[in-house]
């Protein structure tokens, strides 16, 4: 599938949240999770069409700036060990700079040397369900499954020229979460989505320290990395995003 529509994957996870679940309400919770910080980017390569186009770096041959990120998940806990999930987590990059020749960028042309600014944003929307293979007191294991829509685009603009390739599009993932507890307030938390396939890769993984400020809210701090990118015809793109990453997780 290579076209899912944002706002009807949204209908659809809050018609699934709102539904008459087979839990009952007492063993019903909500939880929404904010998170932010700095995104700093890794390599960003980029050749756009993916066989003609001009192999080109926004972050080694352009000056990246590190760039505010924001995240937003709500959650909804199913019994004991069922939970579905609705993650929106925008991002933007911004790059400037000259690059000593010419560029070939979704069909206009970059003479060497132009002052170019370049954008790169990648918006994830992902509907997640996990079951928990694993829970106690210290140890919590969990898989699933993600649905993501990427509302993708990377412009350039230069010498009186701009040109932008996006892209919208459905993506499979599957996910992980493990939290170990150890204390009674305090844990390290590993969570993310991944897969691998011919057509392209994606992973975007937290690694925190988790404390309980109370009963209903809770804090986590870390650093959470965000990779993958596609080679096809028409477009080749490989990220790396590094977070300073810092939420608060509120339970309803």
């Amino acid at each position: 599938m290579d076209f899912f529509p944002p706002r009807l994957l949204l209908a659809v996870t809050v018609a699934i949240l709102l539904a008459p679940a087979a839990a009952t309400a007492a063993d019903s919770r909500w939880s929404i999770d904010f998170e932010g910080g700095v995104a700093v980017s890794g390599y960003n390569d980029v050749r756009i069409p993916g066989n003609t186009g001009t192999l080109f770096s926004l972050s080694q041959e352009l000056d990246s700036d590190p760039a505010f990120f924001w995240r937003a998940r709500l959650t909804r806990s199913l019994g004991q060990r069922h939970h579905l999930s609705l993650l929106v987590a925008p991002l933007r990059l911004e790059s400037a700079g000259r690059i000593d020749r010419s560029i070939s960028f979704n069909g206009e042309k970059f003479d060497a040397n132009t002052p170019l600014d370049a954008g790169y944003r990648f918006d994830s929307y992902r509907l997640t369900y996990i079951y928990d293979l694993h829970r106690s007191d210290r140890i919590r294991l969990g898989i699933g499954f993600t649905g993501k829509i990427r509302d993708a685009a990377i412009t350039l603009s230069g010498g009186g020229n701009s040109a932008e390739k996006s892209n919208t599009g459905f993506v499979p993932l599957l996910h992980l979460v493990f939290h170990w507890q150890f204390s009674k307030r305090t844990g390290l938390l590993v969570e993310g989505d991944g897969l691998a396939a011919p057509q392209g890769r994606a992973e975007d993984f937290l690694l925190a320290f988790t404390a309980d400020l109370s009963p209903r809210l809770g804090f986590k701090a870390g650093y959470r990395l965000l990779e993958g990118g596609a080679d096809n015809d028409e477009v080749y793109t490989f990220t790396l995003v590094h977070y300073a990453s810092a939420g608060i997780v509120f339970r309803l």
